[in-house]
């Protein structure tokens, strides 16, 4: 996998935090890349993998796990290989970061909980753990107090809350430091609120 065709930001020869960036479905790896002129990440370099025909997967992420198959498995490989080429690259995985909106969100939660570990940080706008139910022998690991930030609304037509609640407590207790907010009818999308608190939480300069 060539990490320069999807980067953006500091080069990754110069970088020495990586903020990996997943879009949700129907939209694209600019979109979502157009997220970090509000966040503070000037100093990282940007990894935006592109899906296939603009989706991760092709059902509902409540959906019985087959029925997704094999995209589901291919975009997981995909952030296998992305931070197997930056380990190459000398980038450690306590200074990686996720990020991810809608789909892409849940596929940024299902990917470091079935790989936890130390992580620089996890932001989920709008998402929860893949299928039909919370698979807790999926996931593997401990994420040794990496801080996560998940966001949604109430109600969300894609997301119900009831996930966004069983995800948070699954990663608490799995070593997570989760902060999560809920906010009344915000409807699909991310708020001030939020980049507020990721911000704050994950990307201030430490």
């Amino acid at each position: 996998m060539n990490l320069e065709t999807i980067a953006a930001g500091l080069p990754l020869t110069e970088a020495k935090k990586v903020l990996i960036l997943l879009h949700g479905r129907g939209a694209g790896a600019n979109d979502i890349l157009s997220l970090t002129q509000y966040l503070n990440v000037s100093d990282f370099a940007w990894i935006a993998p592109q899906a296939d025909n603009h989706t991760w997967y092709p059902y509902s992420f409540l959906a019985p796990l087959e029925q997704n198959e094999p995209s589901l498995s291919n975009a997981l490989e995909t952030l296998a290989q992305i931070v197997s080429e930056l380990d190459k690259n000398g980038i450690k995985k306590e200074n990686i970061y996720f990020l991810g909106f809608s789909q892409g969100a849940c596929l940024t939660l299902e990917f470091t909980t079935r790989n936890a570990a130390k992580y620089g940080g996890i932001v989920a706008f709008t998402g929860g753990l893949i299928g039909d139910k919370v698979y807790a022998e999926h996931y593997t690991g401990n994420f040794d107090q990496t801080p996560v930030f998940i966001g949604t609304s109430d109600p969300d037509f894609h997301v119900p809350v009831e996930r966004v609640n069983e995800t948070e407590i699954l990663l608490q207790k799995m070593g997570a430091d989760v902060t999560k907010k809920i906010y009344p009818n915000m409807g699909h999308t991310i708020n001030q609120d939020e980049i507020d608190w990721v911000n704050k939480l994950i990307f201030s300069s430490k």
